[in-house]
């Protein structure tokens, strides 16, 4: 196996003296060799832009995201799934990862599992996959045979695929509709693609999922109006959203939000049109469950 032409696996001479660093300098090196991840981003721009796009229209229609990853791009997969149902209401199963070795892998390596081929075609085939789904395969190498296999085996049973990896010219991104290329360069300590690669992946995940959810209507305007309230916290940011849009009381955004079961948009729509929850739930599905729409007059 040759990995010498993977740049996340090049040893980059300006950090060859790491070892005898202060730690201030340690950090003043890894925080300029972070400041380089945003800008590398911004250069796969207009193919994240296109994977978004096409994400967006198969979720619309009822499609599901699904990550695939091994060891670090695994569990940044999981990560980011499993923050969509309390930022946004989705269900569990509309958003989720796979990641190789199973769940135990999220909290103890199982490094050997990312070799397996099969295992990853076979775990495309129990999720279900189908033609409305999106397959989002993570992998820094662009080479990771278990993700290799379950984008190929996704593309065959008509999903959408995109590869997400951190060099050029990869294996993943001839077989993934999409490719996504964040050229980050050597890592400060080599080869460990926790470092740029790893940020570099949460970044473009985050857009991912807020920017599909955003065109869903998860949103209004930058408020979180599908947040679900399951901690005081969040209760809180629920009692904010109500009166930031209705401009009402405290106590009278805490009412409206007690008698719609804290559902942060059925409250909206029953504040401003002074209906029971039965009619603000019936307005607000009228509206496709977007709230902007359910607030016009002629909803």
């Amino acid at each position: 196996m040759n990995l010498s032409h993977l740049t996340t696996e090049t040893a980059d001479p300006r950090f060859a003296g790491i070892d005898t660093m202060s730690v201030g300098e340690l950090a003043a090196t890894m925080n300029a060799a972070d400041a380089a991840v945003p800008a590398a981003v911004a250069g796969a721009l207009p193919q994240i832009t296109e994977a978004i796009e096409a994400t967006s229209e198969r979720v619309r229609a009822g499609g599901r995201l699904v990550y695939v990853g091994a060891g670090t791009p695994g569990r940044l997969g999981v990560l980011d799934a499993s923050e969509c149902p309390p930022t946004f209401g989705t269900p569990p199963e509309q958003v989720f990862a796979i990641i190789a070795g199973g769940e135990g892998a999220i909290v103890s390596p199982r490094e050997g599992a990312e070799d397996d081929e099969r295992a990853g075609a076979a775990a495309v085939d129990a999720a279900g996959v189908g033609p409305l789904d999106t397959v989002v395969g993570i992998a820094s190498s662009g080479r990771t045979p278990y993700v290799l296999a379950a984008v190929r085996r996704a593309r065959e049973l008509g999903a959408l695929t995109v590869g997400l990896s951190c060099n050029a010219g990869t294996p993943l991104s001839a077989a993934a509709a999409h490719a996504v290329e964040v050229l980050v360069g050597p890592e400060v300590v080599s080869g460990s693609t926790r470092l740029k690669a790893g940020t570099a992946q949460k970044l473009v995940l985050n857009m991912f999922s807020t920017i599909v959810m955003v065109r869903l209507g998860k949103t209004y305007g930058n408020l979180m109006v599908d947040v679900k309230a399951t901690n005081g916290k969040l209760r809180e940011r629920a009692v904010r959203i109500v009166r930031a849009i209705t401009g009402a009381e405290r106590e009278e955004a805490l009412a409206v939000l007690d008698a719609n079961g804290f559902n942060v948009k059925q409250a909206v729509v029953a504040a401003r049109f002074g209906l029971a929850p039965c009619d603000a739930a019936a307005r607000l599905a009228g509206a496709g469950g977007r709230l902007r729409e359910a607030l016009e007059e002629r909803a």
